[in-house]
């Protein structure tokens, strides 16, 4: 049975889903450090918001996590690189706050132009202070948006309402879909020099971390404005302070921060300029309820029904849903064992050539389960489809995918390549009926035979008795052949033997083999 530890206030309805499934939940929102370090051990999944904060000590104590969930969509308290070496699938959710966190932009873009916060302390401290706040329109203002995701589209939306003028930045996005949505898509540096009030919904990574800095500030127009609802650290706190002051900054409103919760003593928190708001752009009843409903929905597929939605570590496993395509991700696992162990030197680069169409639905399914196969018999045991492929990183391997139409044989087909520091390994794959697994081609060989159980692998050249002398010795030492796969590619050159053994043939057994004349490269394989 499943245990699910809650770790941040996450709406009490995602416990009741849980528990209404037969998951045992313990909901522990603001536990202690030092308890969670205690009891994390004992739990299969962890859902938090931003609270927790899931770091490399806390990861490495987890001994049965399958999956973090975070009630949102920023994953910046958890190490995602930790959880995936551990095999741990992350989980975000993508949407759940998209019209909070929008609405909330808006209010603050309001709440700035028109002096609201300092126009309500004003009037509560008993003064009437009209002309002091004499605010601004957005009406024909122009609004850059810096990431046109689903947050920064729902606010270009809205501000289309006010009769604004939007341009928007991002490198992902069209000039055409950013049309489609009333959007003027331009370069970053027009951002800064045609806008009147910039707001920035991206990701904080190594792209953006203060994107919003002295430097770029200096291209602003005069008296600009900025609004961050995404992350902390987007927005270099300082500078835009010193900007302020200068004039050359109008106002800012800020949700984030590098640091929360911050230092209060910042002239930041105390400068009449500047609106702040603690985080709360997710902070409504709605998107609570709706966030924690979809974090639990998803772990409980997960769970009951293998399937992967909103992973941030493994967007491939999504495609384990696909039923029809399961027994191709079992044959690329056993193809990468297989040739782990018939193949001399380090690994340089694999390369996986997929033909068909059912296997263009893979999304690296595939390539992560070659590679887990790969990294099995190389004695990384932990190794996962989860963590496949950063291992591999790691080991400096080079994973490469090539999508194919069709092949002249099969429907779908499975061609995985090998490249070492010696030589170069290649075998190809199909699935026979619906789920007869195959290796039909080593290397320049046609050949056919099942990967599975204790099999010895030979070249040889091509002449009477050979074969006879391997079977000799495998019976000498009891060990009998269940089968025989032989391939060549021209009568009396190299030919390639694979004998399917019903036991394992110790060191000193492969030894004697591989003095038999005329025997050249014998492996034993074992899946």
């Amino acid at each position: 049975m499943k245990r699910v530890l809650i770790s941040d206030a996450v709406d009490r309805r995602a416990a009741d889903l849980f528990i209404n499934e037969g998951f045992i939940v313990r909901y522990a929102p603001g536990i202690a450090k030092e308890e969670l370090n205690k009891i994390i051990h004992d739990f299969h999944a962890l859902v938090v918001r931003s609270e927790t904060k899931v770091d490399e000590a806390l990861i490495g104590k987890m001994q049965n996590m399958l999956v973090i969930g975070r009630a949102g969509t920023g994953v910046d308290n958890i190490d995602v690189n930790a959880a995936t070496r551990k095999g741990i699938v992350v989980m975000n959710t993508p949407g759940g706050n998209t019209i909070s966190t929008a609405e909330h932009a808006m209010s603050l873009i309001l709440s700035l132009c028109r002096n609201i916060p300092q126009a309500d302390a004003s009037i509560k401290a008993g003064r009437w202070d009209r002309k002091l706040y004499k605010g601004s329109e957005l009406h024909n203002k122009t609004l850059g948006v810096i990431g046109l995701g689903k947050i920064g589209r729902e606010v270009a939306h809205r501000a289309k309402g006010f009769s604004m003028q939007v341009i928007g930045y991002d490198p992902l996005l069209t000039a055409e879909a950013a049309a489609k949505i009333g959007v003027t898509l331009v370069d970053l540096d027009e951002i800064f020099s045609k806008s009147d009030i910039i707001t920035v919904h991206v990701p904080l990574d190594e792209n953006t971390k203060h994107l919003i800095r002295k430097e770029t500030l200096s291209k602003c127009k005069d008296g600009v404005k900025i609004i961050n609802c995404a992350r902390g650290g987007i927005v270099h706190e300082s500078d835009l302070v010193d900007a302020i002051n200068s004039g050359k900054v109008s106002g800012a409103a800020l949700d984030v921060y590098e640091q929360e919760p911050p230092d209060f003593s910042s002239e930041l928190f105390k400068h009449p300029k500047i609106v702040t708001t603690p985080h709360l752009g997710a902070s409504t009843e709605e998107a609570q309820e709706k966030v924690a409903v979809q974090i639990a929905e998803q772990i409980i597929a997960y769970f009951n029904n293998n399937i992967i939605d909103g992973a941030v570590n493994a967007a491939a496993l999504s495609s384990l849903s696909n039923t029809r395509l399961a027994p191709y991700v079992k044959l690329a696992e056993l193809m990468g064992m297989f040739l782990a162990q018939i193949i001399e030197g380090k690994i340089l680069k694999i390369r996986i050539n997929h033909y068909g169409e059912l296997l263009s639905e893979s999304n690296g399914l595939i390539s992560s389960s070659v590679t887990k196969g790969f990294l099995l018999k190389r004695q990384i045991e932990s190794v996962n489809l989860i963590n496949a492929s950063f291992f591999a990183r790691e080991a400096g391997v080079v994973v490469e995918e090539i999508y194919l139409v069709s092949h002249p044989d099969y429907t779908n087909y499975l061609s995985v390549e090998f490249i070492s520091e010696k030589e170069t390994a290649t075998s190809g794959g199909a699935v026979l009926g619906n789920s007869a697994l195959r290796i039909v081609s080593v290397n320049n060989y046609r050949i056919e035979f099942a990967p599975q159980g204790d099999l010895l692998v030979y070249t040889n050249d091509d002449r009477p008795g050979r074969l006879a002398s391997v079977s000799n010795l495998l019976a000498e030492n009891n060990i009998n052949v269940g089968g025989v796969s032989l391939g060549r590619t021209r009568v009396g050159e190299e030919a390639l033997t694979i004998i399917c053994m019903d036991g394992e043939p110790g060191k000193g057994l492969i030894g004697r083999i591989s003095q038999i004349n005329g025997l050249k490269r014998v492996f034993p394989v074992k899946f």
